[in-house]
């Protein structure tokens, strides 16, 4: 199936991880340009070199996306090269597991700046580039967290949500532009961070990392975690032209492991 992405020019931020590293690859498959973000310029490097063939197309950019003060700068690099974005793939790190109780309101502000208002500012600093165009894509990436809180990741669940909130007032407003903006969230995928998660519960539990996963297995109805680039090749989809009715929508990529409708 052609999704009608080539040419196109694909921001994906937190490219140097597990997810976003599967959506780069994904989207370069369908012959896009791809410009891939991250804090840890070792990871990018990394995912540069996964994408192989095609690296005319590439565009590698180290980036704090919480320092507000270099959206500008990099945003304007990328339209230096290859014009507007069309793609926006908003995913950033999750915070440390924590109650949702006694955290400091520095640790919520901090928490709040990365996640929450580092991809409004993006967001904002694209969509006039989608607009003059008549096309655009702006898919943010949260988690299960937001439809079915997880215990002991009080900060994600509570500032994920409010990204679901802002995305689908965002959806009702840019639609007439040719836009769309929708949410798309991982169950148990297997990348670093459910790794680290499951060694977090582990410790607190005294019990092995390995019963942690084979239960978690258990209670997904595909009886296993999958594979980051089943959820690639969804964003991808959202990303196409061929996914032009689907606005301010909430896409699971979770095996049926959410059990909420």
């Amino acid at each position: 199936m052609d999704l009608g992405l080539k040419g196109r020019t694909a921001l994906v931020l937190g490219a140097g991880g597990g997810l976003g590293a599967a959506v780069a690859k994904s989207i370069a498959a369908e012959q896009a340009n791809v410009v891939i973000a991250d804090i840890d310029a070792a990871a990018l490097q990394r995912t540069a070199a996964d994408l192989g063939a095609g690296q005319d197309r590439v565009m590698s950019l180290v980036w704090d996306i919480a320092d507000l003060a270099a959206t500008e700068i990099h945003v304007a690099a990328i339209e230096a090269r290859f014009g507007a974005v069309d793609i926006l793939v908003n995913n950033t790190g999750g915070p440390p597991p924590t109650p949702a109780a006694g955290q400091s309101p520095d640790m919520w502000t901090r928490h709040f700046q990365s996640m929450v208002m580092s991809v409004i500012a993006l967001t904002d600093r694209v969509l006039p580039g989608m607009r003059r165009k008549g096309w655009g894509r702006i898919i943010t990436s949260t988690s299960s967290g937001v439809v079915s809180p997880i215990p002991n990741l009080a900060i994600s669940n509570a500032l994920r949500l409010s990204l679901v909130g802002w995305s689908k007032s965002l959806a009702r407003e840019v639609a007439k532009d040719g836009i769309t903006a929708n949410i798309i969230f991982p169950g148990r995928i297997s990348t670093a961070r459910i790794r680290f998660l499951d060694e977090q519960k582990a410790k607190r539990e005294n019990r092995p990392v390995e019963d942690i996963q084979a239960e978690s297995c258990r209670s997904i109805p595909a009886g296993r975690y999958g594979d980051p680039q089943e959820y690639g090749d969804t964003v991808a989809f959202l990303a196409s032209t061929r996914a032009s009715y689907i606005n301010g929508s909430t896409i699971r990529v979770d095996g049926g492991y959410v059990s909420s409708i």
